[in-house]
């Protein structure tokens, strides 16, 4: 699979959250992120993936599949208490 994004989202979502969606596709390729669909999501199938970046950072990232492709939509450091919930699934 390969990775995508609007580039001009990447660069207000490392404005707005200090995530570059770089580090995004690390957590998403983490062994043992958590990856589930998105409940809100009405337009598109989104999903919503927990998960570890090279920074130690636990993300939460949101993306949506587009034939062979992952679409990065936004991502996030977790909350104290995702991060919880996160290292406790592990």
């Amino acid at each position: 699979m390969e990775y995508r994004w609007d580039s001009i989202k990447a660069r207000i979502n490392v404005g707005k959250h200090g995530v570059a969606f770089a580090d995004a596709v690390m957590a998403l390729e983490d062994e043992l992120a958590i990856t589930i669909p998105d409940p809100d999501s009405e337009d598109e199938e989104r999903f919503i993936a927990v998960g570890s970046d090279a920074f130690g950072r636990i993300l939460i990232t949101i993306f949506t599949l587009r034939g062979d492709e992952i679409r990065i939509i936004s991502s996030r450091k977790a909350s104290n208490s995702e991060r919880k919930r996160y290292e406790g699934a592990k």
